[in-house]
């Protein structure tokens, strides 16, 4: 079916499933986060009282609540191994690094090999510029998981750190288990190389790693480097690479990086900030995978050594965001310095942030406030289109978006495929606001930048058949959505609508019998199912689908018609809309 929501949901806490990844004992697991269950102005309670406490927020998913209250319990029950583990990592997925070090060093009595204990000992004597002590820290690190990957890097900074860099590279020379991560070590020598001076080196290694991918970590420091050499050209060539394929600016502008000329500073400036490189790299590699909460401790590791990393906060702050802890997320996006490419990505989180929060109008006067300062971006406006089209205010979404594809698209500008979800977020708000001609033009544009879309083919094609226009066109459409994702209850359910308008009502059936399977809980799938169920000679069956559309939360509109299909038992005649 066409009407398609922006749900933002964030996901359900999973700490006990980061825990056991970082091979650490827990009881339960969380569910998703509530807010601080903190009282400022009671006493602390200790002992048993802080143990229960803490475990009650911890069963909340309040994990603020119940690292405070956890590590006061931990304190009073030394023996206690699983309460000191869960403490421990609580404290560290907190960022409260100091208090969390006295429990990794009983930690590593009871098993001198847990990772997460050696790895905050070791970060921490590398902050203290204790290198020697850090090195023999990751030394004894053991090689799985993701500590295949991050030990190798750790200890190659380490050893840079010692002024070493013969040895840092030896270590950074990817095969075996790190083969995968090839480009990632290539870019870590590069940086290594380019710290120590030694830019013929350097140069190998960031085209190796620009070889293997395209991440913008890659793109920035190669950049970096190509500007302070002097090859303006060859830096302009690769952001321009980097952005036919990534459009949106607001994360990196690198004709805003170009205006720096040569003057652009190193990406890793020290030892330190290479092994907060490390751990980032760690974090997004955790958050790639899913486990949020431990990309959380690994970006909470990397700030530890190296506070001010604008990429890494804003790793931090969106994971935070995405665990509903909204409050924790502001101040985090606030922190990051203006001066940093990644300034303007902060600007539009906090945003959405307070839209989140229930916040609408201000998260309009921020994206205004970001769309006046970037005139040459187009982020804001979109991401202001967003906010207006998820609270149903089309015809303000529908000019957000005018703005933006005036930005994005210029007039004589080639088609950029990049841009298909502008034309189909515009198309929707046009549609939704009444302006058909305008909409149809978009989808089919959304359709020439990416043909087999299935959210286009899907709006398009339902939006052709419920207007009684273009039916077989439509249903054509629709079959190729099906096609390409056929456990979409939305999607199935459009073509058994279309079957419907062509009077299929058997196959009509089918298709939204799937489709209620698929989106049990949607009114409108419901209402088209009860529809063909009628037109089958099926009566009571289609009150039955009727009477349940009733019960979904359907919209406004809909409400009257399904009333009075249940009080009838009939439908008005097929050709009406």
């Amino acid at each position: 079916m066409r009407k398609r929501c922006m749900n933002r949901t964030p996901p359900a806490l999973a700490l006990a499933a980061a825990l056991a990844a970082a091979s650490l004992a827990t009881c339960g697991s969380p569910p998703s986060n509530a807010p601080s269950s903190i009282d400022e102005t009671a006493p602390e309670p200790h002992g048993l009282g802080a143990y229960m406490a803490g475990r009650f927020a911890y069963a909340h998913g309040d994990t603020r609540a119940a690292a405070q209250f956890l590590s006061i319990a931990a304190a009073s029950d030394r023996d206690n191994t699983e309460l000191q583990q869960l403490a421990f990592t609580l404290l560290l997925a907190e960022g409260r690094l100091d208090e969390a070090a006295p429990l990794a060093e009983r930690l590593l009595l009871i098993d001198e090999e847990a990772p997460l204990p050696t790895m905050l000992l070791g970060v921490r004597a590398a902050a203290q510029g204790d290198f020697v002590s850090a090195q023999k820290r990751f030394e004894a690190m053991p090689r799985k998981g993701l500590n295949a990957f991050l030990a190798p890097l750790m200890l190659a900074w380490s050893r840079e750190g010692q002024d070493d860099p013969n040895g840092a590279l030896d270590l950074l020379k990817p095969g075996g288990a790190t083969a995968a991560f090839a480009p990632v070590f290539e870019l870590h020598a590069g940086m290594v190389a380019d710290l120590a001076n030694r830019p013929v080196e350097a140069e190998q290694h960031f085209r190796a790693a620009l070889e293997g991918q395209g991440s913008l970590r890659a793109i920035e420091t190669a950049g970096a480097f190509f500007q302070r050499s002097g090859r303006l050209d060859e830096a302009r060539a690769l952001y321009a690479r980097y952005h036919a394929a990534q459009p949106d600016r607001s994360l990196f502008d690198g004709d805003r990086a170009l205006k720096a000329g040569t003057k652009v500073p190193r990406s890793v400036t020290s030892a330190g900030d290479g092994l907060a490189e490390s751990l980032f790299d760690t974090a997004s590699l955790a958050r790639q995978g899913g486990a949020n909460d431990l990309a959380l401790v690994f970006a909470r590791l990397a700030l530890g050594i190296r506070p001010n990393f604008p990429l890494c906060q804003l790793l931090l702050a969106d994971v935070l965001s995405r665990q509903g802890r909204l409050d924790e997320a502001e101040p985090i996006y606030h922190a990051i310095d203006s001066a940093s490419p990644a300034a303007d990505y902060a600007r539009l989180r906090l945003a959405v942030n307070f839209d989140e929060a229930g916040r609408t109008e201000n998260a309009i006067a921020e994206l205004r406030r970001l769309i006046d300062l970037r005139p040459d971006g187009y982020d804001a406006a979109m991401t202001l289109g967003d906010v207006y089209r998820t609270h149903k205010r089309f015809p303000e979404a529908a000019e957000a978006y005018d703005l933006a594809l005036r930005r994005a698209a210029p007039e004589g500008a080639a088609p950029n495929p990049q841009l298909w979800p502008l034309y189909y977020a515009r198309g929707i708000a046009l549609e939704r606001s009444g302006q058909w001609p305008r909409a149809e033009a978009d989808f089919l544009q959304a359709l020439r930048l990416k043909p087999e879309q299935p959210d286009v083919l899907n709006y398009l094609g339902y939006s052709w058949v419920d207007q009684g226009i273009n039916l077989e066109e439509g249903r054509s459409l629709l079959e190729r959505a099906v096609r390409l994702r056929p456990n979409d209850g939305a999607i199935v359910d459009s073509l058994g609508w279309a079957l419907y308008r062509l009077g299929d009502f058997a196959g009509a059936v089918k298709y939204l019998e799937r489709g209620v399977e698929l989106k049990p809980e949607d009114p409108t799938v419901n209402e088209h199912l009860g529809d063909a169920l009628w037109r089958s000679g099926r009566i009571d069956e289609a009150r039955f689908q009727w009477q349940r559309a009733l019960t979904l939360n359907p919209e406004p509109e809909q409400i009257e018609a399904l009333k009075a299909k249940v009080s009838s038992g009939q439908l008005p005649p097929l050709t009406a809309k």
